[in-house]
């Protein structure tokens, strides 16, 4: 695929003007003072996932509107001290798939929570288990699309919640050191990643690829696939839905959302991405802490030849490496 988006020169210096709310703070802890006084966990089921070297449980959290959301937690066979842990979120259109497909963060010594997308699981993997009880607010049938017209009806005002809920869930679980929570994910994942650091204040560490939901606008214009195509697709429909639906995504953000995060930041990037654009990575990276009245710890990783994939198993070596030193500092 060719390079489409910013030069590099241009995106280590990009910072686009922001369309924020001036209620967007409001927003944000209007929707989540609904659900912080709720015990997070509501079940925790242990699980024979054929695998010797880490332990596997089932877990119901609750998420937007007290909801059950499912999660798989692991962590290394046999050991029983706190460890750190690290949350988890999968990419759009997958669930949280089987027990045993994901145990590299285990495997590496942390408790990890992956977290299950509600409403989605049905296009990429081995599924989901967690139903989008309101799935049927006005707008599109995806879940980029679901709720779009309206902010409190937005898919992904459900999901950023049971994002940040995933977060209070790990700590209340047995074995975690709660001081040391990571959240992690690649492409929605790191957009919901991104979100979390900007609403859970005392997070220790987040680790974004190839980010959703930042600069929404550009993406909008550039993205060739994916969810981004997605909402144009529809908005090419409904020609009267445009401002709305550009209100709504204005409190979804990622850039303004970083721009909150106080947490030590990890960002990876392909520069030939057509499903979310590498200038979207770069708003979120250059704005990342600046109302916190310092500057976390934050670094980005480039990938000029590689799209959506980005460093892949590369980048998470890199990942490894720089959230172990996270801990040690």
């Amino acid at each position: 695929m060719p390079a489409f988006d910013l030069a590099p020169d241009e995106l280590e210096r990009y910072r686009p003007v922001l369309d924020e709310p001036a209620d967007f703070d409001a927003f944000w802890q209007d929707t989540l003072k609904e659900v912080e006084e709720a015990d997070p966990v509501v079940s925790v089921r242990a699980v024979d996932t054929g695998l010797r070297l880490v332990d596997t449980w089932d877990v119901t959290f609750r998420g937007f509107a007290g909801e059950p959301v499912r999660a798989w937690y692991t962590r290394p066979a046999g050991v029983s001290h706190p460890l750190p842990a690290v949350v988890e979120y999968a990419g759009y259109g997958r669930g949280r798939g089987l027990a045993h497909e994901r145990i590299t963060w285990a495997a590496a010594g942390h408790a990890h929570l992956l977290m299950d997308n509600r409403g989605q699981g049905g296009q990429y993997g081995c599924g989901g288990d967690t139903p989008d009880p309101h799935a049927f607010a006005p707008g599109g049938p995806g879940p980029a699309t679901r709720g779009l017209l309206a902010p409190h009806d937005y898919h992904y005002r459900r999901l950023i919640t049971d994002s940040v809920r995933a977060v209070a869930a790990v700590r209340a679980l047995p074995g975690v050191d709660g001081t040391r929570v990571a959240a992690v994910g690649n492409s929605q994942g790191g957009g919901l990643a991104l979100a979390v650091a900007g609403l859970v204040a005392d997070l220790a560490a987040v680790l974004v690829s190839a980010p959703l939901l930042c600069d929404i606008r550009r993406a909008l214009d550039l993205a060739g696939a994916g969810p981004y195509e997605e909402i144009a697709a529809y908005l090419a429909v409904h020609r009267e839905a445009g401002d709305a639906a550009m209100r709504t995504l204005s409190y979804m953000e990622g850039a303004s959302f970083a721009r909150r995060a106080h947490a030590p930041a990890h960002f990876g990037v392909g520069l030939r991405d057509t499903v979310c654009p590498p200038s979207g990575a770069y708003s979120a990276f250059h704005r990342y802490g600046e109302l916190t009245g310092r500057t976390p710890r934050r670094e980005i990783h480039a990938y000029p030849f590689n799209g959506h994939e980005g460093g892949d198993a590369v980048h998470v070596r890199k990942q490894l490496a720089w959230l172990r030193e996270v801990w040690e500092d």
